[in-house]
């Protein structure tokens, strides 16, 4: 336990450092890149906890189809990527108390539900048919749908982007 509490850290720490770090940069593809880091990081927090199916899942939906979608949409359109002064606004620092006070309390209601709850040990309970199954099962048709949205977005951001 002692090596997965220390690979739980580290992997831990980056996904913090990512997430900090797309809410600050000021370049969105940047910020594209660094959401990378942290969906890598929550596919690596997955094969710690022995559930591999839904760990390549994450990279594939995730990383490989919906941040591809994210960097080829920024891509196509116009806008200026890179820093905007006009973009910022004057309530950017009341947003540290809010984000400390939110944490706070999903600490407590974290802390409240499970308890001294422990992961079961012994993972040849649940198989690949029965994660899959609960996962696709019920949600099979709102995927299938937002595969079309994020279809009709692309080819909406390539009629904006085409020059006339």
């Amino acid at each position: 336990m002692v090596a997965q509490n220390i690979g739980f850290t580290i992997i831990a720490a980056a996904m913090v450092v990512g997430a900090l770090r797309v809410v600050t940069t000021t370049n969105v593809v940047h910020a594209a890149l660094w959401l990378v880091v942290v969906l890598s990081g929550a596919a690596a927090q997955y094969i710690l906890l022995a559930a591999e199916f839904i760990a390549v899942t994450q990279v594939l939906v995730y990383i490989g189809a919906v941040m591809v979608l994210f960097l080829f949409g920024t891509m196509l359109t116009r806008s200026r990527i890179g820093t905007d002064s006009g973009l910022n606004n004057s309530y950017a620092k009341l947003g540290i108390p809010v984000a400390m006070v939110l944490f706070a309390a999903m600490s407590l209601a974290l802390a409240d539900s499970f308890g001294t709850e422990e992961l079961p040990t012994d993972s040849s309970l649940i198989n690949t048919q029965q994660i899959s199954d609960q996962i696709f099962g019920p949600y099979l048709l709102p995927f299938w749908a937002l595969s079309f949205v994020l279809l009709a977005a692309v080819i909406g951001a390539i009629v904006l982007a085409r020059k006339d």
